[in-house]
């Protein structure tokens, strides 16, 4: 099984955040031996790209094993993402969780996604969703990558804030930011790094008519 194959990648990970749960992810899964899991970074892509890195020889996991993968490294996942000290990196493992597993989203790097959003933010779960979301509304999607190969890699924290009436006419209002799983802050729109995460304005775009939101798969939703 590929959850298996990428274990060791999993306690890899852990070391790389800093996190002691290495060895109760190793017993978990049974791992043993080596292999080359790192986590995401962002030290050395163009200062404006144009779209998110992509992910080489992505596995196709069926829904249970991601899901297996996932409750694995969710709790390292925030662990590091509340590194950044962003109000939502901290919280949002605590928010609603609108899928019932990660699926591979192409429109970020070919990663397993999971969708949270906040109380604000109820209508984007419902079918069809109640829009626009108010001001206060957060989506967040936190991200790993597994190869064919077995390595498991964290991924970033993405996010979506709707600001107040005004904020930025081209994006609906909405605040993008990204945060790696060592907690690094990438971008945040008006703020620091904002040219690295233009691109997500121009992908969300193409959605202005569903208030710039991409939604959950139908196989994935509740």
């Amino acid at each position: 099984m590929a959850v298996l194959r990428g274990a060791t990648a999993v306690g890899i990970v852990a070391g790389i955040l800093g996190l002691s749960t290495a060895s109760a992810v190793l017993q978990s899964l049974g791992g043993g031996g080596t292999a080359g899991a790192q986590a995401d970074t962002f030290s050395g892509p163009p200062e404006a790209p144009r779209r998110h890195a992509r992910i080489d020889d992505p596995a196709g996991l069926p829904p249970a094993e991601a899901e297996a993968v996932y409750a694995e490294l969710r709790a390292a996942l925030a662990a590091g993402y509340a590194r950044s000290g962003d109000p939502t990196a901290e919280a949002y493992d605590g928010w609603t969780r609108y899928n019932t597993a990660p699926y591979r989203s192409a429109t970020h790097g070919r990663r397993y996604v999971n969708n949270y959003a906040n109380a604000a933010a109820n209508g984007y779960g419902r079918v069809p969703p109640a829009l626009p979301l108010p001001q206060g509304a957060v989506v967040a999607k936190d991200s790993f990558s597994m190869t064919a190969a077995g390595d498991i890699t964290p991924g970033p924290l993405f996010v979506m804030e709707k600001m107040a009436p005004g904020f930025n006419y081209l994006t609906g209002d909405w605040r993008y930011a990204m945060v790696t799983a060592a907690g690094e802050l990438v971008g945040r729109t008006g703020g620091p790094g904002a040219e690295r995460v233009e691109f997500c304005i121009s992908c969300h775009l193409a959605q202005e008519a569903q208030d710039h939101l991409y939604f959950v798969p139908p196989a994935y939703r509740p």
